[in-house]
């Protein structure tokens, strides 16, 4: 098993990994809206927030060496299900042609007040 993580991603603000990678699939940990360089929340807008989480993603799909059309599946965690189309334009938009497997579900929180949470399994 390999340990991914990259500044180019937010540091856990926990006990746990950016990613892991085991046989040739990659797993994330969730990521939220921070700016990887001052660990920040971007606060505003679904639209921002997702914005952010997906950069985040991309620089970990980047480091573990693969890329959104190797993304296997995704699990999308809003506070708010009244912002999934919102949430589904920019997450449309910034995977393109991937159409990976994907499960969208509300809870009641997410940590720092994010609004949108994303992680995803992948190919290596």
């Amino acid at each position: 098993m390999k340990t991914i993580a990259t500044s180019k991603a937010p540091a856990a603000i926990g006990p746990y990994s950016q990613a892991k990678i085991t046989g040739n699939l990659l797993f994330t940990a969730g990521q939220i809206p921070l700016v990887p360089d001052t660990m920040e929340m971007i606060t505003g807008s679904i639209e921002a927030q997702t914005q952010r989480v997906l950069a985040n993603l991309d620089a970990v799909l980047e480091e573990a060496g693969t890329d959104w059309n190797r993304v296997v599946k995704t699990t999308v965690f809003l506070t708010d299900l009244a912002d999934f189309g919102a949430f589904n334009a920019i997450y449309e938009k910034h995977l393109g042609q991937a159409k990976p497997a994907r499960s969208t579900v509300q809870v009641a929180a997410l940590p720092r007040g994010a609004k949108v949470e994303i992680e995803l399994v992948a190919e290596v």
